[in-house]
């Protein structure tokens, strides 16, 4: 028979230190990461200082919603969202021509004047970004509500906050990290998922081209040029659309002509751009290849029905873009002018 097995006191009393010692790592990690209400007793009127400044902006001027989703997505899918291509600088990510004709800065930087004003070196850049491109689709909803005589719905939602600022921004990082107009469904796909996104993600995502504008560039590569006019390259384009792509963005057209990325309701948040898609009229080879794969077809028919179920799966694909890669406890800063980092 084998004797019983005993644990001395002292062995006891080390598994119980390491337990405790476990546990309160756990603790601290936790209370390191992205949560709700961070900023309700540092700095309670954040988010409402936030959404007056998208809200004034947008009143004023009805491309910012369009402008502030752009700014944040090619923050978040270059190195997180850490407030880094706000930064301002030689060789820095706002510096490479890929985004240089992003948009909403200065907002950015109004909203953090207010609440230096009221709560010095407390809420990051990255956290006002993350908010004022979830307020702007806010205005956009209650807009869209106004004008179709609707009650207003949508994505009102929660985001978490408690980022920090980046201390660093390279050109360098920039076109390895972004969708070019003319990826392929593939290239879309692979660079997705290494930021843990996935092809639904892509293609609710992809929604945000409800609205926003694009300059002539943007698309020039889905026509080519046939004795001094622009004719589309592929048969995949709606042919009454692609003349007027082409009669908005003639050859040599002026580098500064916009244009809407929804031809059909361009001031309003809704499903149109998958409806848009259905009838071959989506503006960028990367915005075509959704309905035309047969991976994500089925998707993009789903939402181009149902507007309830876009608006829906938009919040939860907005937070898990605006939580990646996040700095977060000690790392990076709260910068005290998003353009700089402290000195």
């Amino acid at each position: 028979m084998d004797p019983p097995i005993t644990f001395s006191t002292s062995l006891m009393n080390n598994k119980c230190l390491i337990l405790l010692f476990l546990l309160a790592l756990v603790s601290c990690t936790s209370s390191l990461s992205l949560m709700f209400s961070f900023y309700e007793t540092s700095c309670p009127n954040a988010e409402f200082m936030v959404r007056n400044t998208v809200r004034s902006a947008s009143d004023s001027d009805p491309t910012v919603p369009g402008k502030l989703l752009r700014l944040l997505f090619h923050d978040c899918m270059v190195e997180g969202c850490d407030g880094s291509v706000l930064l301002e600088g030689n060789a820095t990510e706002r510096s490479d021509p890929a985004n240089a004709s992003l948009g909403g800065f200065s907002l950015i930087e109004s909203a953090k004047r207010w609440l230096e004003l009221f709560c010095p070196e407390t809420v990051s850049c990255a956290d006002i970004l993350a908010l004022a491109a979830r307020d702007a689709v806010e205005y956009k909803v209650k807009v869209t509500a106004i004008l179709l005589l609707r009650q207003a719905g949508g994505p009102s939602m929660e985001i978490t906050t408690g980022r920090r600022d980046g201390r660093s921004s390279l050109a360098s990082n920039v076109r390895d990290n972004i969708v070019d107009t003319s990826f392929t469904m593939d290239e879309m796909i692979k660079l997705f998922s290494s930021k843990g996104l996935s092809i639904d993600d892509l293609v609710v995502l992809s929604g945000a081209h409800t609205i926003g504008l694009a300059h002539c560039s943007a698309f020039s590569d889905r026509f080519e040029d046939s004795n001094g006019r622009l004719v589309p390259v592929d048969d995949s384009l709606d042919k009454t659309y692609a003349a007027e792509l082409a009669k908005q963005c003639p050859l040599g057209a002026n580098g500064a002509i916009t244009i809407n990325n929804d031809p059909e309701t361009s001031i309003l948040f809704d499903n149109q751009y998958y409806k848009n898609l259905a009838s071959h009229k989506g503006l960028f080879q990367s915005d075509s290849v959704l309905f035309a794969d047969e991976r994500t077809r089925r998707r993009v028919a789903e939402l181009a029905g149902n507007e309830e179920s876009f608006l829906g799966s938009w919040g939860d694909s907005f937070l898990k873009l605006a939580s990646l890669e996040v700095k977060t406890g000690e790392e990076g800063e709260i910068r005290r002018t998003c353009s700089l980092i402290n000195g």
